[in-house]
């Protein structure tokens, strides 16, 4: 027995949200989705993913003189079946929620009354599950050895006589009347 991921289950959602900002929009200059949070819960052959993000609509209004920017928190629900290789051994499973792709605006548009935005929000979900199952062994009947390439490293080490190294020379400030300096030269 071991652990190993035993369910998997995959969802991709693409859903318009309404919003009702407290001014009349103009026009719509922006939108971005932040702050996602979500929670899982197993029930019986799916997984329920509960969570919100936060939608932020950058818009004008007042016939384009103001700008502003509203934002609501969506809540939202997924159920997403599971698919089990084998059947599950264990009563501890363990589930393990992966964000393929976080909520994303696709769409920022105002609806016809000219009232709301319509937002369209994609988001992707990936549930495992990890539980316990048995792990099938093949055994060959011949002896096997893989061959691997190696390198052939030579274990002789030539050995050298290090010689001190000399500083090196540090350029002498000029003096005059220096019995090392030319008469011509500047330094």
């Amino acid at each position: 027995m071991t652990k190993a991921v035993i369910a998997k289950g995959k969802h991709r959602s693409e859903s318009t949200v309404t919003l009702k900002p407290p001014n009349r929009p103009s026009s719509i200059l922006g939108c971005w989705v932040i702050n996602h949070t979500h929670q899982s819960k197993k029930v019986g052959n799916h997984v329920e993913v509960t969570g919100s993000f936060d939608v932020n609509v950058w818009y004008s209004h007042h016939d384009h003189s103001k700008t502003s920017v509203f934002t609501e928190s969506v809540p939202y629900k997924d159920k997403i079946a599971l698919h089990y290789r084998d059947e599950p051994t264990s009563s501890k499973e363990e589930t393990i929620v992966t964000v393929l792709q976080h909520p994303n605006c696709t769409e920022a548009s105002i609806s016809e009354c000219g009232q709301n935005f319509l937002i369209s929000i994609e988001r992707e979900l990936l549930v495992e599950m990890v539980g316990e199952t048995k792990v099938s062994v093949t055994i060959h009947p011949h002896p096997y050895d893989e061959e691997w390439p190696m390198a052939v490293e030579s274990s002789s080490i030539v050995m050298e006589e290090k010689k001190p190294k000399e500083a090196p020379k540090k350029e002498q400030p000029h003096h005059p009347n220096h019995p090392n300096q030319r008469k011509d030269s500047p330094f």
